[in-house]
């Protein structure tokens, strides 16, 4: 986590380089800060995400602890197998609730592009759901 917080501080300064004032260490500290607490906050809203899962209803409406649970580890997983481009998208809509162009600005990107963005998402989340093979069940040789 500190590694990924140091080069993304660099990563600012080095696109902001134009605009480095002349003594750049307490810019940077600032920046690092941001940085962190921009971590921070994703880190709980995955972890927020995490406990939503876990305990939202299947979509098929059965109230079965275990078939929920199933279901939020599925969803992780599917999750985790996305780029983190897929993942921000799909989360800006369906966790934080933002609507095309509120979604697009916050990605950096125009309104057509954010809904290109999220189609591709959302396809590549179906297909990593359906990727995702239960156990075969074997049938009973008894009940033949």
């Amino acid at each position: 986590m500190a590694q990924d917080a140091i080069a993304e501080t660099f990563l600012i300064a080095w696109r902001r380089f134009d605009e480095l004032p002349s003594d750049p260490l307490p810019w940077l500290y600032g920046v690092a800060r941001k940085v962190l607490a921009n971590q921070r906050r994703a880190a709980g809203r995955g972890a927020a995400l995490e406990a939503k899962l876990a305990f939202a209803g299947s979509p098929d409406g059965h109230e079965d602890v275990a078939d929920r649970v199933g279901y939020a580890d599925l969803m992780r997983l599917a999750l985790g197998r996305l780029s983190e481009q897929d993942r921000e998208a799909l989360m800006l809509v369906a966790w934080e609730g933002l609507d095309a162009a509120r979604a697009a600005r916050a990605s950096g990107c125009s309104r057509g592009a954010f809904a290109v963005r999220l189609h591709r998402a959302r396809s590549r989340l179906t297909a990593e759901l359906e990727a995702q093979e239960l156990p075969a069940v074997e049938p009973n040789p008894m009940e033949a």
